[in-house]
């Protein structure tokens, strides 16, 4: 049996331990699908997905329901956080480096060339707004 990309299909780890291969990704309005789909999990849920970018972001994202894990896997990134009170820190990833973007925190990231990344996200409420 061949296994399958994480590219194109995440795992859900939810309640009890259990890891589940979701459908493949097919943009982001795949993950109001995603959220009906485990709806159940709470908070509790997280995403684990990858992810391949050659440009900055265009966009803030920030996860209410809790911390974020970003592991560059290869290429460079600079990953921005503006922390509670309005200061702003940025971490030079590179690969197999992390960081952790904490609960509730606006985040975004920088590349000048190819990155892939993976992210094990709290998901649920997801919220972006423009950079």
């Amino acid at each position: 049996m061949q296994g399958k990309s994480l590219y194109d299909f995440p795992i859900h780890l939810g309640l009890g331990a259990k890891a589940v291969s979701e459908p493949q990704f097919t943009g982001f309005e795949w993950y109001e699908e995603y959220a009906k789909r485990h709806v159940g999990d709470g908070e509790e849920g997280r995403l684990v997905s990858l992810f391949r970018f050659e440009e900055s972001w265009t966009s803030w994202e920030m996860h209410p329901a809790g911390d974020e894990v970003v592991c560059c896997l290869e290429g460079h990134m600079t990953l921005h956080q503006q922390l509670p009170g309005g200061p702003t820190a940025s971490h030079e990833l590179g690969p197999g480096d992390y960081a952790i973007n904490p609960r509730g925190v606006w985040h975004t990231a920088d590349a000048d060339g190819p990155v892939v990344a993976l992210f094990i996200t709290a998901g649920k409420d997801t919220t972006h707004r423009p950079r």
